[in-house]
């Protein structure tokens, strides 16, 4: 993609999901999806869900992350198999994290809205061609019997013939594959497409975690946040939006008048 068209899944003035070291305030979704993984009940299709700019996407890169770069449990002779992973930070320099990083994981692949080759913008929906690459990504890495991982990034944003693709990749999954669809709006979803996946709910921030995630963007906020914390409702992605587009100099402006 071109570096003058904004990145689909990312939000202005934050650095990618893929490129984001932590993500705070969501340890329920997290300690939900590896129960699942430590039981042996990893489900083929996982929805994350939940309002914008709250780590969605930050989780679904850092599940992809941990699935690639952690081998199946063995058998370890008399003391059985070792403990179940506690988190899913991956060292960033192992050599997984390292390629996607790179964007050069052989075993992930990363859906969003693409390029419009006639028009050269970026289209405003997942269309049909973009879910159908898939199927070369599945046919190219299935020699090797390792794992898989896609992203969705937003299911919501599929149209009907792209949704109708990806549930019958969701009815006959590829071996050892994981699909994660990060959805704002799971209402808009087929619900077939959400009667295959299990979700992880996501929640807004509260007050620390929104300080956190903030400070960990880099953006050239005020010293001040609690205004922009509390304006945002628990969404970085609101919280970074509302600074970029002079909303605190309007709530001040606001506040300002009703006071006359």
């Amino acid at each position: 993609m071109s570096d003058d068209i904004p990145a689909p899944d990312q939000a202005p003035g934050a650095p990618h999901p893929r490129d984001t070291p932590r993500l705070f305030g969501q340890q329920a979704a997290e300690t939900a999806f590896l129960d699942a993984y430590g039981r042996d009940r990893l489900h083929h299709g996982w929805l994350i869900t939940g309002p914008r700019g709250i780590g969605k996407a930050t989780l679904a890169w850092q599940i992809a992350r941990f699935l690639l770069a952690t081998p199946p449990a063995q058998e370890d002779g008399l003391f059985g198999a070792p403990p179940p992973p506690t988190t899913l930070t991956i060292d960033p320099e192992h050599p997984v994290a390292r390629r996607i990083a790179a964007g050069a994981e052989p075993g992930l692949a990363s859906i969003t809205r693409s390029v419009n080759a006639d028009t050269k913008r970026l289209r405003d929906q997942i269309v049909v061609e973009d879910i159908r690459r898939l199927t070369r990504f599945f046919g190219l890495s299935a020699a090797d019997g390792g794992r898989r991982v896609v992203i969705v990034d937003a299911a919501d944003e599929m149209n009907i013939s792209a949704a109708n693709a990806l549930l019958k990749m969701l009815e006959e999954p590829p071996a050892r594959t994981t699909l994660l669809l990060v959805s704002h709006q799971p209402s808009r979803l087929l619900p077939t497409i959400r009667s295959r996946c299990r979700t992880l709910r996501l929640s807004p921030l509260d007050a620390a975690d929104m300080q956190a995630a903030l400070q960990q963007t880099g953006a050239d906020l005020p010293a001040e946040t609690d205004h922009l914390t509390a304006l945002a409702g628990g969404s970085v992605g609101a919280a970074l939006r509302l600074h970029s587009l002079g909303g605190l100099a309007d709530y001040a402006e606001l506040v300002a008048l009703l006071g006359t």
